[in-house]
């Protein structure tokens, strides 16, 4: 009898560096300050200094896309909001506690196997860094690609933080695997030409990051360490 298939390993076998997203798979950023209220201040700042955007603004309760909404109004108002995103998601991670259940090990076995480590991340470079650093995390990550200062066309789901991962590791996109929790996760990935794993923390996410093309879907993060330790002991 044939033996099946196993996306799980297939992504992660082939990997030489496995690429992070940061909220979702390694911490909820906004547990402990809610994303509608950092969305309800940026939306705040953005109306005063452009006003004939309150309806775009005042229409979604996502702070990345009151971000994404500043940049059409010019540098100096995307730098204002900008800043102002960067300030509130320090402050969110320094209240949203423990890291996502089994990311620490994921991350630690990733490094453990020999492979680069990296979080690529639309959350800026700073907060991610600052809870990296609460929750002792920095040496077992070696790279943290942020949010594109003051290039939010850059974001994911654009490749670009893909890209620059692995060129900043030296390997071709193909030998990258991300982990994500989000349709642009996904994205990204494949029009990066790197694998992709979806991270499906929530069960109406299964079927919709299948769908969107990730190379393997899993439950929960300790899935990613288990294989990676037990394939690790095998070899």
């Amino acid at each position: 009898m044939p033996t099946q298939p196993d996306p799980l390993g297939t992504a992660l076998s082939a990997s030489k560096a496995v690429l992070f997203d940061f909220d979702g798979p390694i911490c909820d950023v906004f547990r402990g300050i809610p994303a509608p209220s950092i969305a309800s201040e940026l939306a705040d700042l953005l109306v005063t200094l452009a006003p004939a955007l309150e309806s775009q603004a005042r229409a979604t309760d996502d702070p990345m896309k009151v971000h994404r909404l500043s940049q059409s109004a010019g540098t100096t108002v995307l730098e204002a909001v900008e800043a102002a995103l960067t300030a509130a998601e320090v402050r969110a991670v320094k209240v949203a506690g423990a890291p996502t259940e089994g990311s620490v090990q994921a991350l630690r076995a990733a490094r453990d196997t020999g492979r680069h480590v990296a979080v690529v991340s639309n959350n800026s470079a700073e907060c991610v860094r600052e809870y990296l650093t609460l929750q002792g995390l920095v040496e077992i990550v070696d790279e943290v690609i942020g949010r594109p200062v003051l290039r939010p066309d850059l974001m994911k789901p654009s490749p670009h933080p893909l890209l620059a991962a692995a060129s900043l590791f030296d390997v071709a996109p193909g030998l990258t695997v991300l982990i994500g929790d989000s349709l642009t996760d996904i994205e990204a990935a494949n029009a990066a030409g790197a694998r992709s794993i979806g991270y499906a923390n929530k069960p109406t996410k299964e079927a919709s990051l299948t769908d969107a093309g990730a190379d393997a879907v899993v439950l929960g993060m300790r899935e990613i360490a288990d294989f990676l330790i037990q394939r690790s002991r095998i070899s």
